[in-house]
């Protein structure tokens, strides 16, 4: 929603208007409710752009054909069965942040590393901090599980959609030091659909 509002902003500047129209047909969006909060899906011709915790929107029933696997394998994760995702990822950023995006794809289901940890996978130790910056700014929450990077001494450190999620994403996901849930978590389901055309 802030990107079409932003959007529908820029379109009034005919500067802006001609980049703003391409970039804004060629994505299509869905939200749909997880038990950590309403995520919005957003992708490209190329794949996953984003996916965000976003205010739950007005319910509807049907999801675009592009974010239908998202959605679907987002269920399957909060539901208990699924440990990964086979998705088509379109990560837009530097290419640091995207070196920093893939080492995170790799940290299995029910493990965590640290930033340090990071750092030295990417080949360049001394980036902790900008590491950080990078998991911060990581664009497609849960699917790109950037909740699986903690402290070097084991501690919650700040999540984009709050340290509350990041503790229940870990205990769904088994992580020691953190309380399981008491159910598998409750698959999503759409709650908004549509595309920026």
């Amino acid at each position: 929603a802030c990107l079409l509002r932003a959007s529908r902003a820029w379109v009034a500047s005919p500067s802006w208007a001609p980049i703003v129209r391409v970039y804004a047909a060629s994505m299509s969006i869905a939200r749909i409710a997880s038990p950590v909060g309403t995520l919005t899906l957003q992708a490209s011709a190329a794949g996953l752009v984003r996916t965000d915790f976003t205010p739950a929107q007005t319910p509807e029933e049907v999801v675009p054909p592009e974010l239908a696997a998202a959605a679907d394998q987002l269920a399957e994760y909060f539901s208990g069965n699924r440990t990964s995702f086979d998705l088509p990822l379109d990560l837009r950023g530097t290419d640091f942040q995207r070196s920093v995006w893939l080492a995170l794809l790799e940290i299995p289901f029910g493990a965590t590393r640290s930033y340090a940890d990071i750092a030295r996978t990417i080949g360049n130790p001394k980036a902790v901090r900008a590491v950080g910056l990078a998991n911060g700014r990581n664009p497609v929450s849960v699917i790109v599980p950037c909740h699986r990077v903690i402290g070097a001494d084991g501690s919650l450190t700040g999540y984009g959609g709050g340290v509350d999620r990041k503790r229940t994403l870990l205990a769904h996901e088994g992580v020691r030091g953190f309380a399981q849930p008491p159910a598998p978590l409750a698959p999503p389901a759409p709650l908004f659909t549509g595309s920026m055309t």
